[in-house]
């Protein structure tokens, strides 16, 4: 019975993190304070249930100040010899990614 109740709870939560995910895409363009805020939320809701967050939406939030990234227009991405370089603009911390 426990278990079933973890389940649940760990389920709920990773739908509860793609959904913030989704509201700070559409969010993004009129309210940008808005869509970090979303990002922060589905990161605490992860830490606090012990969920993992997909690799795709980990490269849409700084690791640094866990800010939204758009590619663009918060962040900067170059390719430098064997790995991708993401910078974030709000803080300016570089994320590196091998490829």
């Amino acid at each position: 019975m426990r278990k079933k109740q973890k389940d649940w709870a760990k389920d709920m939560a990773f739908e509860r993190i793609l959904r913030l995910f989704d509201l700070a895409s559409l969010e993004f363009r009129m309210h940008p304070e808005r869509s970090d805020r979303y990002v922060q939320l589905a990161r605490r809701i992860g830490m606090r249930y012990r969920v993992r967050m997909p690799p795709e939406l980990k490269r849409q939030m700084c690791r640094h100040c866990h800010s939204y990234l758009v590619q663009g227009a918060t962040a900067r991405t170059r390719l430098q010899g064997t790995h991708i370089s993401t910078t974030c603009l709000a803080c300016g911390k570089q994320m590196r990614k091998p490829y």
